[in-house]
């Protein structure tokens, strides 16, 4: 389906979306634009196949109270 889209129909969807958004706002949508896509890779970087997030594992909690030797 988007094999199919040659220079003239790129043109005409950016023509499209100058008139809907203005000129003006063009550069804050793509800024918005790019920095979700940054957080959206680095959030599917940071977590591995079966959902669990990488790095350290949680710390196990550990009782640090000893009982006074006699």
């Amino acid at each position: 389906m988007l094999g199919n889209l040659t220079g003239i129909h790129l043109l005409v969807i950016l023509g499209i979306v100058i008139l809907l958004f203005g000129a003006t706002k063009l550069p804050a949508l793509a800024k918005g634009l790019g920095q979700s896509l940054t957080i959206f890779r680095r959030e599917v970087r940071d977590t591995e196949p079966h959902g669990t997030p990488t790095g350290d594992p949680a710390p196990v909690a550990t009782s640090t109270t000893t009982t006074p030797v006699e």
